[in-house]
């Protein structure tokens, strides 16, 4: 199963492809989907879309894992991030057909089994699960990383429990 991890942004998005064989994971590819600052939000967002279609294209994941929101004190970001996860979102589900959303707790958890764990304490746990040498960089490549090993690790919880 291979699987496309989104940890969304509108300025820098992070994407995570990881495939799961036999109950091993690897990293098939990751990075970060970068749009200008310079450029207006309506441009930014299909800009997005544009890039976010050519990798589900040039990868045809299984599924999209996307994390959710965490509001913290800035709402004009947090407005501009809704607005791009609703693209990312519309794209995984146009695309693909199997969306799967994760909040940061529930990814901390998968990777780490405690809730509130620390981003080095995840990002370890990423290197760690997929076999890589160094801790992916940059940090929203780690995160996207980290909720495609959620889902993977969530689905092969839920497929045993339904057997």
């Amino acid at each position: 199963m291979r699987i496309l991890g989104i940890d969304p942004g509108y300025g820098t998005i992070g994407y995570g492809i990881i495939e799961r064989e036999r109950g091993n994971l690897r990293a098939i590819d990751y990075g970060v989907i970068q749009t200008p600052p310079n450029e207006s939000l309506p441009v930014r967002l299909a800009m997005l879309d544009e890039a976010l279609r050519k990798l589900i294209e040039a990868h045809k994941p299984d599924a999209v894992a996307v994390e959710e929101l965490f509001f913290n004190t800035n709402i004009t970001t947090g407005i501009k991030v809704a607005e791009a996860r609703g693209v990312i979102l519309l794209c995984a589900i146009r695309e693909c057909g199997n969306l799967y959303e994760y909040t940061p707790l529930q990814v901390k958890q998968a990777l780490t089994g405690m809730g509130r764990a620390e981003k080095k304490q995840v990002q370890f746990m990423v290197k760690a699960l997929l076999g890589l040498k160094t801790e992916p960089k940059p940090d929203d490549a780690a995160d996207a990383l980290a909720v495609a090993v959620c889902h993977a690790n969530t689905m092969q919880y839920n497929q045993r429990e339904m057997n």
